[in-house]
């Protein structure tokens, strides 16, 4: 799958459909409106861009359009993912990691499932 970059803003819209699809362009307005304060034209704008993209399809159903995620949330938080490993810490995971322990941003819950991750991926085991 091609790698479709997405604003923050366009991520909103994003998640809006991930959560529940197929959605009218009236239920992701009104449902942005509600969330976030936008007006139509701009949520509208949102999903033209992203069927632009190739992140977001249209349905038919009884006549009404819908739109649908074509892009997964897992390969777009993967690709956000390896963008800023690559930009803030020059590709290294361990960089990445020593700035969070350093900060104590990891609970020990998270570093016990670090481990348990890494023994998984060094027995050949882990499942995403």
């Amino acid at each position: 799958m091609k790698h479709i970059d997405l604003t923050q803003a366009e991520w909103t819209v994003m998640e809006q459909l991930w959560e529940r699809a197929p959605q009218t362009g009236r239920e992701v307005t009104d449902a942005l409106a509600e969330s976030v304060g936008w007006s139509r034209s701009t949520t509208l704008t949102l999903l033209k861009r992203l069927e632009d993209k190739g992140a977001v399809g249209t349905t038919d159903e009884h006549g009404k359009k819908g739109f649908v995620p074509l892009l997964a949330r897992k390969d777009a938080a993967a690709h956000e993912t390896e963008d800023f490993l690559s930009r803030v810490y020059h590709g290294s995971v361990k960089l990445m990691v020593s700035a969070l322990t350093e900060k104590k941003a990891l609970s020990q819950s998270d570093i016990d499932e670090l481990y348990e991750m890494l023994r998984e991926l060094e027995g050949g085991t882990h499942n995403d």
